[in-house]
């Protein structure tokens, strides 16, 4: 999956599966922005890529702001010169029953997990147009196939990606522009290091391959989807859930 040549941007790219996409397409040619609110981590990561002999560079922002988003990706293709493969990332969690959830916390999550895509989008696909090629790539997750308890907001916004890659794929097809999801199941990263132990082993259950994922398990999916290899694939989601899902 050859990269060369191309340049990716990656939202929530400071650790776990943004961090793990950023590693995979840099390893594959690609230079990376790679993008999120903490910049001492971003740094680091742009040495890790740097020390490998690929380019990257860190554009630190808050996708909920869009302000931060169109500054950032501003300065990403002020920087690179294009954006070929973009990577939508960026999520975070505020879980509550519904009867219970706070109004802010709705908000906060979609904003951050659903809005944030929207807006990067429509900053880059300028850049994509003009060159006729473009990647499109939206992390969403299995709960916004299948819901979850105590997590409306994460799974509303995970399913309304979904909505918007089908779209996206749609409107931009015609200038050979993919858009793909990517969802993944139970993955082990800082975001679910915090569960309990009791609901990591149901969880655990419900996977036929009988393991957790990785981040490196995702990236892999991300890296194949942003390559020549996967041309004719656009609007699609793709599991990787170990099975948790199927269909």
């Amino acid at each position: 999956m050859n990269l060369e040549g191309r340049v990716a941007l990656v939202t929530g790219a400071s650790q776990g599966i943004g961090r793990a996409c950023a590693l995979h397409l840099a390893r594959n040619g690609a230079s990376v922005a790679v993008a999120a609110r903490n910049a001492q981590k971003l740094d680091e990561l742009v040495a890790e890529i740097a020390s490998t002999g690929a380019k990257a560079a860190a554009f630190a922002m808050d996708v909920a702001d869009e302000e931060q988003v169109k500054a950032g990706i501003k300065a990403a293709l002020a920087h690179f010169g294009k954006i070929d493969i973009l990577v939508n990332n960026a999520g975070i969690t505020r879980d509550q029953l519904v009867m219970r959830m706070k109004r802010a916390d709705w908000d906060a999550v979609l904003a951050t997990n659903l809005t944030s895509a929207y807006l990067a989008i429509q900053q880059v696909i300028p850049s994509m147009l003009k060159q006729r090629w473009g990647r499109i790539i939206n992390i969403s997750s299995v709960f916004g196939r299948t819901g979850q308890a105590g997590q409306a907001n994460y799974a509303a916004s995970k399913a309304g990606l979904l909505g918007l890659t089908m779209a996206i794929a749609r409107e931009v097809a015609s200038r050979s522009i993919t858009c793909n999801a990517v969802a993944p199941g139970f993955i082990e990263t800082n975001m679910t290091a915090g569960l309990s132990d009791e609901f990591k082993q149901t969880a655990l259950k419900q996977i036929p391959l009988g393991r957790v994922g990785t981040p490196d398990d995702v990236a892999n999916a991300v890296t194949f989807l942003a390559s020549e290899e996967a041309a004719y694939i656009t609007g699609h989601v793709l599991n990787v859930n170990g099975g948790m899902l199927m269909g």
